[in-house]
């Protein structure tokens, strides 16, 4: 790591509250300097200089730290597993759920989550709590407004009905809105939310460096109930999940052993 990029990061940390030395340094590395350059600094120090004297360009740089890929039912076979085997499972013995949708990006993953119970388990209750590290996507996850592309793996049927369309973009449904408390946190240093039942955390810790992992898997733990549920994204299988008290519950899903 060169002494420029580690006093750098030393500078966002203090500013921003996050710790890159904990991200795989050469993917954030190449995609900080692609940014920098683009916006015509030759190094880390004046870059830091004009972030800290600049709003918009300290927006356009926590945007890019944070990967903000989603879509509805993203890999919906995995969607089908939680609907039909998942969440009867975790609703036989009990009739309100908690469930965190951690690093929930522009919130597609949480509405998702709404919907399905919405539709599928009307007689039963769950509170969801969806958190990401990005204020500024946090408050486009609050609007609940999406273009196409993001609901192409989507049931029609569920779009019709749970969506209000306008001018080609597409509006959830205010009832949907309302059963998700959206929240600013940092998985790698705010406090973790207790008695979780299901924690659905994808495609965000490939990013992170083998400790970092290890203590948010760790976290995720502590967090979940016995016999809860971690759902992980496609490229996240968890080569040694006893170590967390995990045992691989379906592909992509592990439950805490009790």
């Amino acid at each position: 790591m060169s002494e420029q990029y580690t006093e750098f990061i030393a500078l966002i940390k203090k500013k921003l509250g996050i710790d890159l030395s904990l991200y795989k340094e050469a993917q954030m590395k190449r995609r900080i300097i692609s940014l920098r350059s683009k916006r015509g600094f030759k190094d880390f120090k004046s870059y830091y200089h004009a972030l800290n004297n600049d709003a918009t360009l300290l927006q356009e740089f926590t945007d890019r730290l944070t990967i903000n890929v989603s879509e509805f039912y993203r890999n919906p076979q995995r969607w089908n597993v939680l609907q039909n085997k998942v969440l009867p499972m975790l609703f036989k013995n009990k009739r309100k759920i908690n469930i965190w949708s951690a690093a929930c990006s522009t919130g597609e993953e949480p509405y998702s989550l709404a919907i399905m119970l919405k539709e599928f388990f009307p007689n039963k209750e769950a509170s969801i709590i969806a958190t990401d590290i990005d204020e500024n996507i946090l408050k486009k996850a609050k609007e609940g407004v999406y273009q196409k592309q993001a609901l192409k793996e989507m049931p029609k049927p569920l779009i019709d009905k749970y969506f209000k369309k306008e001018n080609e973009l597409f509006y959830v449904d205010t009832s949907i809105k309302h059963s998700i408390t959206f929240k600013k946190h940092n998985l790698l240093a705010d406090r973790y939310f207790n008695n979780i039942d299901l924690l659905i955390c994808r495609n965000v810790l490939i990013y992170f460096t083998d400790e970092a992992k290890f203590e948010i898997y760790r976290n995720f733990s502590e967090s979940l109930v016995d016999d809860g549920i971690l759902f992980v994204g496609s490229t996240e299988q968890i080569f040694t999940p006893d170590q967390y008290r995990f045992s691989l519950y379906d592909t992509f899903f592990y439950q805490k052993r009790s």
